[in-house]
């Protein structure tokens, strides 16, 4: 038996006319593979984030007009979960785009840093003018910022695309349950 306790899902509820309203209707796709509109995608991604990432959330959608010859369950869950798990893998991408820019950044880094270095080394140390002062710590300066977009994407930048994907992915498995108004 596991000790830890079960979290009952947060709710996130949605109110509409008619299903077709939670879909995006400029995209030409059947429902099942129909993005969801934006402002239903905002709307529910700003609920699920003020939630902690590890306990489950749900989605309601209440309904006040369902089509008698469509089943608006099926529908609407089969799109929300289309449509989180497409945005899941397409974060999964942007991720791995992200570290390859990243790995590319910290090679130019690394080779702008050490000939900034061994330039430095080559004007000399020890009782120098002052203009070769100022080029010496110049360069080692120069150097250095060139690391700083490599450090960047590896110390925070990757964080929030990762999070944002960890949410695509628990929306792409929620509990979808679709009610008539009323």
């Amino acid at each position: 038996m596991s000790d830890k306790p079960k979290h009952t899902p947060h709710k996130i509820e949605l109110n509409l006319r008619e299903v077709g309203q939670l879909f995006n209707t400029m995209d030409p796709a059947p429902f099942p593979e129909k993005d969801l509109d934006g402002d239903a995608e905002e709307f529910i991604l700003s609920w699920v984030g003020e939630f902690p990432l590890n306990e489950p959330v749900s989605l309601v959608v209440h309904v006040a007009e369902l089509s008698a010859n469509e089943n608006s369950q099926e529908i609407v869950e089969q799109g929300v979960h289309h449509y989180f798990a497409y945005r899941a893998r397409m974060n999964r991408m942007e991720l791995r785009r992200l570290l390859s820019d990243g790995q590319k950044s910290l090679l130019i880094g690394l080779s702008f840093l050490s000939l900034c270095l061994m330039a430095s080394h080559g004007i000399g140390g020890g009782d120098l003018g002052t203009f070769r002062s100022i080029a010496r710590e110049s360069l080692t300066i120069a150097g250095w910022v060139a690391m700083w977009r490599p450090m960047q994407i590896y110390l925070y930048d990757w964080w929030p695309v990762r999070r944002r994907g960890k949410l695509y992915q628990k929306l792409s498995r929620m509990h979808v349950d679709v009610k008539k108004k009323g």
